[in-house]
């Protein structure tokens, strides 16, 4: 069976996400790993801080069990919920996981309420994404799942055979049976002869899928990708984030991070597999 894992903290945002994970679960016939992930305090100095994991493991479990419940009904228990706890940084205990569990998908809130839920689902949904080399569903607070009907590609048509997950893509197309919409991000006027063949390159890898293709033409990328997916009621928008080295790494402005954390649509990290 397909195991979706939905991430949580217990926040309002993460329990959004689960239920958006469990909806899609019944959707495509998976299971629910709920997962919570509990970092021990840091020590400082000599001094011994006292030690109350047990008492935070405790709360956490009664936790679960208490979303858990609310997933199981919310499926009409046609969802298998299971729930996990971990201690350690969360994407350790993360990757770990996926690794042992070979996720069809994570699924975790992108955004949250207060300062300390957007700092926290913000941060690890960011890292998590450019990361992590399972798919990772990041899920804007309060939109839920009814169904996925268009799925959108943010490509700019470079290094596309090495950063380009076909499978994926198929699999999640049909499994949906959804519309394939390539959004070109890249401008007119920088076109050149890599791109025209990046581009022809990506049409012949998805040509079954018939997909259409738009461009962005907006000067602010990140704002003409999240205004094409509203526009077009985009119900997923798929992005491929791409390794940088360490000067690219001061330099560049990572798109992906602006989509996760300010797009109304849910936003799909899909890498390719080395």
């Amino acid at each position: 069976m397909k195991k979706i894992i939905a991430a949580t903290d217990f926040s309002a945002a993460a329990t959004n996400a689960a239920e958006y994970a469990t909806d899609m679960a019944r959707t495509v016939n998976a299971g629910i790993i709920l997962l919570y992930v509990y970092l021990p305090p840091a020590i400082f100095g000599e001094a011994p801080l006292p030690d109350n994991s047990e008492a935070v493991i405790r709360e956490a479990e009664a936790e679960l069990d208490r979303l858990k419940d609310r997933l199981t009904a919310r499926s009409q228990a046609e969802v298998l919920v299971e729930t996990i706890i971990r201690h350690g940084a969360f994407f350790t205990e993360l990757k770990d996981v996926c690794n042992s569990s070979k996720p069809y998908t994570v699924v975790m809130g992108s955004q949250g309420t207060t300062a300390a839920e957007r700092l926290f689902l913000g941060g690890h949904a960011d890292y998590a994404t450019r990361h992590l080399e399972w798919p990772v569903i990041t899920v804007p607070e309060g939109v839920g799942f009814s169904s996925i009907k268009k799925i959108g590609l943010a490509c700019d048509f470079d290094k596309v055979i090495e950063i380009t997950p076909v499978d994926e893509i198929k699999l999640l197309v049909n499994d949906f049976n959804a519309e394939l919409h390539v959004v070109n991000t890249g401008k007119k006027k920088l076109f050149n002869p890599e791109t025209v063949f990046g581009s022809g390159m990506l049409q012949e890898m998805l040509h079954e899928l018939k997909p259409a293709y738009h461009i962005i033409t907006s000067e602010n990328t990140d704002d003409g990708i999240m205004e094409f997916a509203e526009k077009n009621e985009i119900d997923l928008l798929i992005v491929l984030p791409k390794r940088h080295g360490f000067l690219d790494r001061l330099l560049h402005r990572s798109h992906t991070k602006q989509l996760v954390l300010h797009s109304h649509v849910p936003v799909m990290a899909l890498h390719q597999h080395e």
